[in-house]
């Protein structure tokens, strides 16, 4: 459905109504806004706290506040809770299609099903949009078609208890197979889910002799149990099934001492189980660039490899520019997986490789256009320069009053108002669905004006026809940051990359682990770089300052390119993964930077490196006004070793 309302207004009406509700939605009343601010607060922590009466207060003085819903939402949540639905209905009704309608939706279904009342259930259910994984067990228990659940099971992800229960009815019914039980107990083992595992090793056959006791002291000392394996462990798959366990996860630390001590012991294993140990063996020798990877996969042809451990191979043969076996793999990956940019783009580097050049060009055609790494790359290899295409009409008048008119972003603006972030942007997404490309943009435009970065920027992107650039690559604060960009003689599309990607220009962005502001910078780093420049009165606290925060940022990816051979790619993936991390992961060879940055261990740096180096050319582009070269710009990656400068061990 497109968002293009066709309103029956004068062209002064249109004008009136829209320059009020831009100007309300840019500047809103700073006392009634604080005012119903602190009404909306107290409203959440008399939620938080089960205070239903003082919630109603709050209610009552949130009245025509845009966060009047939410407060609602969470009183008939406390009812829902105590199995009270009454109110539901009309809220239901008085919210069609809002994001909070479709949670309020999801909280009474789970009701529902918990209470075994199927036929309200199926009612109601068609109207949710987005039903998740235990609304659709509960659904599968509605129509009575367990099967559903036999994916999730195998797939070892984590099942509610809706799930469980269509499992039980496959046991009962005697249709879940013993090798599907082992299948999800050895994901969950491969995923570190001891205990997950355990209770789904309830389900076997005593017969199968699984002891689950102890796996906890295996998976902390492998090798203690490896030196000592029980007598007559080899007799019961259970005891095998322990003992590759315990293969598993010494070879995450040291695949080729787990290699060697599996040796002495293969001859007691069946076929399918010594190519599953030879699998995991090759998946983490791949993962550490180990050469023996591409030989240990060969052994496990008998066994049915996870999407993971495929990708895995096929990076172990880009490294030794192995192409037939590239082709080969990718060949023989699902569907989905195989459509996936990096591996039709790899797929066509293969082709390429073996002198079928008609067919690459087929495989590059597919992704070619796609604003991305590897559309980038597939344009270049047909010939083409990274580009961007022409900027869309600007949004009119009437499209932002649209835009600052509807409800979802009203709600969305005020919750980032009261530092609200995720429920904020839950509000935004849940809003943009089924918008055309106009709405979008002046969605995106009305985002900026908020100087809500990183909403303007995730808004523009999902444009289909007409486009935005400048919003989808938007490069706020300008005036501080390249003035210290230029100062260390650094790449402006280069620094405004790496910021996209870390913060979305999030001045307040924390991360998990404890990286703060625009340039996401750890304590210790920022610390350690404030003495290096000699940063007067600097104090902790003042890293979130933007200032500050680029200051030191700037610093710091001026030391890791210096002393990373000048190369924007190994700095981006010392950035994000430390110096040494990124001189370990070079090869004993020359590396095309396309080949290094897919074949880097951490699945978070990867995905980074790769968007930064994106994001640079199209901040080049932009500034520049001319076409850039990703593939130039990657170029290639020195042997271990060289290029590498004696400076001091950075952090």
């Amino acid at each position: 459905m497109n968002y293009n309302p066709k309103p029956a207004m004068s062209p002064s009406r249109i004008a009136l109504v829209a320059a009020f509700a831009v100007a309300t939605v840019v500047a809103p009343l700073p006392a009634l806004a604080e005012r119903g601010d602190a009404a909306f607060l107290a409203a959440r922590e008399a939620f938080r706290n089960g205070e239903r009466v003082r919630l109603g207060r709050q209610i009552e003085a949130l009245q025509g506040h845009p966060l009047h819903a939410w407060a609602e939402y969470w009183a008939l949540r406390l009812r829902l809770d105590d199995g009270d639905a009454s109110g539901v209905q009309d809220y239901l009704s008085r919210y069609p299609g809002a994001y909070l309608a479709e949670k309020l939706r999801g909280d009474w279904l789970r009701v529902l099903g918990r209470k075994g009342d199927w036929q309200a259930f199926q009612s109601e259910l068609p109207a949710l949009v987005a039903p998740d994984t235990e609304v659709n067990c509960y659904a599968a228990q509605a129509a009575r078609t367990p099967e559903m659940v036999r994916s999730l099971w195998t797939s070892g992800q984590d099942l509610p208890q809706s799930c469980e229960t269509l499992v039980d009815q496959l046991v009962a019914a005697r249709s879940l197979t013993v090798e599907e039980v082992w299948q999800r107990v050895r994901r969950l083992l491969e995923a570190k889910r001891v205990g997950a595992a355990r209770s789904a090793a309830g389900y076997l056959p005593v017969t199968e002799g699984f002891d689950g006791r102890g796996l906890e002291s295996i998976a902390q000392d492998p090798v203690r149990y490896l030196a000592k394996l029980p007598a007559g462990f080899a007799a019961k798959r259970g005891g095998r099934e322990v003992a590759l366990f315990a293969v598993q996860r010494l070879a995450r630390s040291e695949p080729l001492d787990a290699a060697k001590r599996f040796g002495r012991i293969e001859s007691q294993f069946s076929a399918e189980e010594r190519a599953y140990a030879w699998g995991q063996l090759a998946w983490q020798a791949a993962v550490r660039h180990q050469p023996e990877a591409l030989a240990w996969y060969e052994k496990a042809a008998s066994t049915a490899l996870s999407e993971e451990q495929m990708a895995w191979r096929v990076r172990a043969a880009l490294r030794v520019h192995d192409w037939g076996t590239v082709r080969r793999v990718i060949a023989t990956m699902p569907p989905t997986q195989a459509a996936q940019s990096d591996w039709t783009y790899w797929q066509a580097r293969a082709l390429a490789a073996s002198g079928h050049a008609d067919e690459a060009r087929v495989y590059y055609l597919k992704i070619a256009g796609q604003p991305n790494f590897y559309g980038n790359l597939a344009d270049e290899e047909l010939g083409r320069s990274v580009e961007v295409p022409p900027r869309a009409m600007a949004p009119s008048a009437e499209e932002l009053a649209f835009a600052a008119a509807n409800p979802g972003f009203q709600r969305s603006l005020a919750l980032f108002r009261v530092d609200m972030r995720t429920e904020a942007v839950r509000e935004w997404v849940w809003s943009l669905r089924g918008m055309d490309d106009r709405a979008l943009l002046a969605a995106a435009e009305l985002a900026k004006r908020q100087e809500i970065w990183d909403r303007a920027i995730n808004t523009a992107d999902r444009t289909q026809a007409q486009h935005n650039f400048s919003l989808r690559y938007i490069a706020p604060f300008s005036d501080q940051v390249l003035p210290k960009a230029d100062e260390l003689a650094l790449n402006n599309g280069w620094v405004y990359g790496l910021m996209r990607q870390e913060s979305r220009f999030i001045m307040n962005a924390r991360s998990s682990v404890g990286a703060k502001g625009l340039m996401q910078l750890m304590p210790a780093t920022a610390k350690w770089v404030a003495q290096k420049i000699k940063l007067t009165d600097f104090h902790p606290e003042r890293v979130t300052e933007m200032d500050t925060n680029v200051t030191l940022g700037t610093h710091y990816m001026k030391m890791v390119l210096k002393s990373l051979d000048n190369h924007p790619v190994l700095a981006s993936a010392a950035y994000n993964a430390g110096p040494g991390r990124a001189r370990k992961w070079r090869a004993d060879g020359p590396l095309e930077g396309a080949i290094y940055a897919e074949t880097i261990p951490f699945n978070e740096t990867r995905d980074y490196v790769k968007k930064v180096m994106s994001n640079s050319v199209y901040y080049n582009t932009l500034f520049e006004g001319k076409p850039q070269s990703l593939k130039g710009t990657l170029g290639v990656v020195r042997a271990r070793g060289q290029g590498e400068t004696a400076v001091e061990q950075l952090p």
